[in-house]
């Protein structure tokens, strides 16, 4: 019989590849979706009215250069043959080429990445920062007039349209008041108070949505929390209040937040799209609008798997901490 410390350790090395395992299963799922999502998008291009040679040849382009431009482009060729080609060097790293930038798709968009990265990280504070402490100050004062008014800014939030919110802000903020600029952006590596100034705009109307689900969520869960009974007997101990609550609550109300940060993370990648458009942003938002207004087939097709890619990385990303956050969470990895 072996003896009990080689037992226990090897159980962190089996919980250990049973994560492994469990990871490369969800890589490996992801596969077909993104294949799907590039179905998709190749069929709506194909679906949608316009030809992109007529834009980049222009209106005084003959009838042989057009033809000339698609064969170039591969555009003459049927469906399944350009949707195949396009798998076969997405396999390879190279999602193209852009027909507007002149420049490999995976370069124009790792190029706004750290753009957008730091609107909807900007927005992921605010969201976190406000959306809890919301939620948590509404149930430790439930049915009072702070619960109510809590409520209440989180049901504007959700209710309210982040484009609609922007264009507001905007009207409000700089047109009347003057306090922020209507659009841009400035690298926070060049000025941080310039980005800041030319980003909380944007960030806030990003986050608006999510902090009111957030608070609503974080609510809900401090209430359920807080009615255990070893909460009560925390209390019926003498511990102090804040103890109680930011110790012993807090630790198990943040284990279905960690979930819902995933989601709010996917909504925010995914509404940076309008907003960036809206405040003139130069994020991977605003590239997929001009590809879509310009037709630009690669940009659109390269750019949605590229977005595609990183959210399901952020999802599966998020699944393992919770993993780790909650012991009593037993995925079935082995199948």
């Amino acid at each position: 019989m072996s003896s009990p410390p080689f037992v226990c350790a090897s159980l962190p090395q089996e919980s250990d590849l049973r994560m492994g395992r469990y990871i490369l299963q969800r890589l490996l799922q992801a596969v077909p979706i993104l294949a799907l999502v590039s179905l998709i998008s190749f069929s709506v291009m194909h679906l949608v009215p316009g030809d992109p040679a007529t834009i980049i040849g222009g209106p005084s382009a003959t009838p042989a250069e057009l033809q000339a431009i698609r064969e170039n482009l591969g555009l003459d060729k049927p469906f399944h043959v350009q949707l195949l080609k396009f798998y076969g060097n997405a396999l390879q790293g190279d999602l193209g080429r852009s027909l507007l930038l002149g420049k490999p798709v995976l370069e124009a968009t790792i190029e706004r990445l750290p753009v957008s990265l730091s609107i909807a990280g900007y927005a992921m504070i605010l969201t976190l920062i406000f959306g809890i402490f919301t939620g948590v100050i509404a149930a430790l004062r439930q049915n009072t007039w702070v619960d109510q008014a809590a409520m209440t800014f989180a049901l504007l939030g959700v209710s309210i349209p982040n484009f609609w919110l922007g264009l507001m802000m905007i009207v409000l903020f700089a047109v009347h008041l003057g306090w922020l600029p209507s659009g841009g952006y400035i690298p926070w590596q060049n000025d941080l108070w310039g980005w800041f100034r030319t980003s909380t705009l944007a960030a806030i109307s990003l986050a608006m949505l999510q902090m009111g689900l957030l608070a609503r969520i974080t609510r809900s869960t401090m209430l359920e929390v807080l009615r255990q009974d070893y909460i009560r007997t925390a209390k019926a101990k003498g511990l102090p209040r804040r103890l109680v609550v930011g110790k012993h609550a807090m630790a198990n109300v943040m284990i279905p937040v960690v979930t819902i940060i995933g989601i709010i993370l996917s909504v925010l990648v995914s509404g940076s799209v309008v907003i960036e458009a809206i405040f003139s942003i130069p994020g991977i938002g605003s590239l997929l609008v001009n590809g879509i207004l310009r037709r630009d087939y690669p940009m659109i097709q390269g750019g949605l798997l590229f977005v595609a890619s990183a959210l399901m990385l952020c999802n599966i990303v998020v699944d393992v901490l919770y993993a780790y956050l909650d012991p009593r969470v037993r995925y079935d990895r082995d199948k």
